[in-house]
């Protein structure tokens, strides 16, 4: 048995030897054709590259573009938190963009109209802001891009004491830092 091992391993030796040897041998009209190849797949690739990041670069000024047009007012039903649709696809814009873009953040300010004690309206307007950057989360913006803070009734948008005022009140603003 000992002799069978040594007859195999002697086998093996020399396989690798003559492969060896054989690797050293170089056709060089093969090797300048690989050469020329490398070199354009190289340059194709560079070119690739560079088309790509003109691409990524001319989208995030698209999305940064659409989300400075959506609108960054959002308004809400008296007492309610729910976003409407017209809400979510000026969201969508600005989700959009903080998605892409990493650095950028944005600060939610919930608002309230003047009925309700000033607890309740502080509370109303934080469950709107967080409304807001729940829905921003799920389409995937990081939560560290967001800030939430409610106002209450404190910072009406309008004085008038009817439903148009009060309509305008209850709401949550987006603002980019």
């Amino acid at each position: 048995m000992n002799m069978l091992k040594q007859a195999k391993i002697a086998g093996i030796a020399g396989v690798l030897a003559v492969l060896a040897g054989c690797a050293g041998q170089v056709n060089e009209e093969a090797a300048s054709e690989a050469s020329v190849a490398t070199a354009g797949e190289s340059t194709t690739a560079s070119t690739q590259a560079s088309s790509a990041a003109d691409a990524a670069r001319v989208t995030a000024e698209q999305l940064k573009s659409e989300a400075m047009a959506a609108d960054t007012l959002f308004f809400f039903e008296f007492d309610k938190s729910d976003l409407s649709q017209d809400a979510l696809d000026d969201l969508d814009a600005h989700a959009k963009f903080l998605a892409a873009d990493r650095n950028a953040k944005v600060r939610l300010e919930g608002h309230a109209d003047e009925r309700g004690t000033r607890a309740y309206n502080l509370a109303l307007g934080e469950r709107r802001s967080n409304a807001v950057a729940r829905y921003l989360v799920i389409q995937g913006v990081n939560r560290s891009q967001i800030e939430t803070v409610s106002y209450g009734e404190e910072r009406p948008l309008s004085l008038v004491r009817d439903d148009s005022g009060w309509s305008r009140n209850r709401r949550v603003e987006l603002i980019y830092q």
